[in-house]
């Protein structure tokens, strides 16, 4: 473990674990150690040294680190991926060296320039009352849990919420997932040189892989804690968050998600058969572990959805299995898919069988009508992490409506419409129901894809998120979770921060100024 500065051997006596090949299902020789509560403890220590050091720190320090850390992980991303791949089963190529690698150095660069230009701290400046008002750090360390699917871009030591923690002016410890402990070990070693190089404290960036549970409820409700950001499964989720809100702590997290995708009888009507190509390729697309998955479909009955489904269900049908990351998320699959056909749905299409060694998934389309569905919404609509989807089939319209108004909280939501405006009245009906329990709503497109945008949404209602204001990608607006909202009510000008003063620091930075937002200074 990466404990203040230092490489910590493990103890002798110390509990270890070692990961696996999904691809292979051999387990791998490395063992790494589970962090004691004593060194949680000094994990949090240091970090709440290194915040205090932090404040007297210049930005542009901030800056260099994440330009610097961005550039080794480019130069390392031959390295990086071979690591990656032999933990995860994720594809060298293009998955890790011309998708998500790219995507981790380019957000950690798009940091570095919010965190330079400051607008992330929303200045804010009632000149007639002297009032003035600003996001701040919150003055202590950030813990980041990162999740098994994206080994880099969501890596707690790498990801989109390390980026936002430190350009905000945060030291991280990061917990590593234990699928891909070697992975982060290497990411951890470059952050610390490039940290190292920039001047900052020796606990700038921590690293630990595991710990008992009741040794990270704990740390979630540690004083000594600023924040938390976590992306994983809602029943983790829903511990941390626990501890974590009797303790007054802020987290924010990206859980469970279902993603409904709404075909509406024109748009059924006028290409059922490209549509079953592109919702079908959408869920298989790599092996379905992605948090934006489309695992739900609602339709209402026809012919045209008919054809659409028998398409669907021929794709998923001839679709191989593939590996996933853990050995548990097959198993968790096939629990499922069992669950919901005793339940009343009809299994419509099954992958091939697994015909090697690993961590293998066998693609599934499920049907069940919204009679069925709304005898068990909760059962029908809970998580199916993999290959897999349902298709909700209404009677008519009327019956989609009130399956719509008992849809959970996911991430996004999306429909499709006919060309010609037939759809449009519908959509005006579900709309209003699905959206307000959805972060991101799409029109004619799968959600799969996650835009790294400063307009993107990337979270939702809990427990898709952590909270409907805030969005885990998308800078600056992933930054201000980590921020305190300061005031300065009649402070002295010489005493007010920077960005607070009346004239603007940098010439560029917007601030609210007596109700306009400007790049001026204060009664320009």
């Amino acid at each position: 473990m990466l404990i203040n500065g230092a490489w910590r051997t493990a103890p002798a006596d110390a509990s270890t674990f070692s990961p696996s090949n999904p691809t292979t299902g051999e387990t791998l020789p490395e063992a790494y150690p589970v962090a004691s509560a004593a060194e949680l403890g000094e994990l949090l220590d240091a970090g709440l040294a290194a915040a205090e050091e932090l404040r007297t720190v210049p930005v542009r320090r901030i800056a260099d680190f994440l330009n610097g850390y961005a550039d080794a992980i480019e130069a390392a991303t031959a390295e990086l991926a071979q690591i990656a791949a032999r933990e995860t089963g994720l594809p060298v190529s293009p998955r890790l060296t011309a998708v998500e690698i790219p995507r981790t150095f380019g957000q950690l660069r798009q940091a570095a320039a919010a965190a330079l230009t400051g607008d992330w701290t929303q200045p804010v400046i009632d000149s007639a009352n002297n009032l003035r008002s600003r996001l701040e750090p919150l003055g202590k360390p950030v813990l980041v849990i990162g999740p098994n699917n994206f080994p880099f871009a969501f890596n707690g030591i790498a990801g989109g919420d390390f980026a936002a923690a430190i350009a905000t002016g945060h030291p991280v410890i990061a917990k590593a997932h234990p699928a891909h402990p070697g992975t982060s070990k290497r990411l951890a070693e470059l952050a610390f040189a490039a940290a190292q190089a920039a001047g900052l404290p020796r606990a700038m960036v921590q690293l630990f892989y595991r710990s008992a549970h009741a040794d990270g409820e704990a740390m979630a409700a540690d004083a000594r804690l600023g924040a938390i950001g976590f992306t994983g499964s809602e029943y983790a989720g829903r511990k941390i968050k626990a501890a974590a809100d009797a303790a007054g702590i802020p987290a924010y997290f990206e859980l469970s998600s279902v993603n409904p995708v709404t075909f509406l009888p024109g748009a059924l009507a006028e290409k059922a058969d490209e549509l079953a190509t592109e919702f079908s390729g959408s869920c298989l697309l790599g092996v379905g572990q992605f948090c934006t998955n489309p695992g739900l479909l609602l339709a209402v009955a026809g012919e045209a959805t008919e054809r659409f489904l028998t398409l669907a269900a021929a794709n998923f049908a001839a679709a191989p299995s593939g590996v996933m990351l853990v050995p548990s998320l097959p198993r968790e699959l096939d629990e499922k898919v069992a669950q919901l056909t005793a339940a009343g749905a009809e299994l419509m299409g099954r992958g091939t069988g697994a015909t090697s060694p690993g961590f293998l998934a066998q693609p599934a389309l499920l049907r069940v009508t919204g009679e069925n569905f709304l005898r068990d919404p909760g059962l029908f609509q809970s998580e199916m992490f993999g290959p897999a989807a349902l298709a909700i089939v209404a009677a008519d319209e009327d019956e989609l409506v009130v399956v719509a108004s008992r849809l959970h909280a996911s991430l996004t939501c999306s429909f499709y419409t006919a060309t010609d405006g037939s759809d449009d009245p519908a959509y005006a009906r579900l709309l209003p129901l699905i959206a307000q329990r959805s972060g991101r709503i799409l029109n004619d497109k799968m959600p799969t894809g996650v835009a790294v945008s400063p307009a993107m949404m990337h979270g939702g209602p809990f427990p898709a998120g952590g909270h409907p204001g805030f969005t885990a990608v998308g800078i600056p607006a992933s930054l201000r979770r980590f921020g305190a909202l300061k005031c300065y009510d009649n402070v002295r000008p010489n005493r007010l921060p920077a960005s607070l003063r009346d004239q603007n620091p940098t010439g560029t930075m917007w601030r609210v100024i007596d109700g306009a937002w400007t790049q001026g200074d204060v009664g320009a």
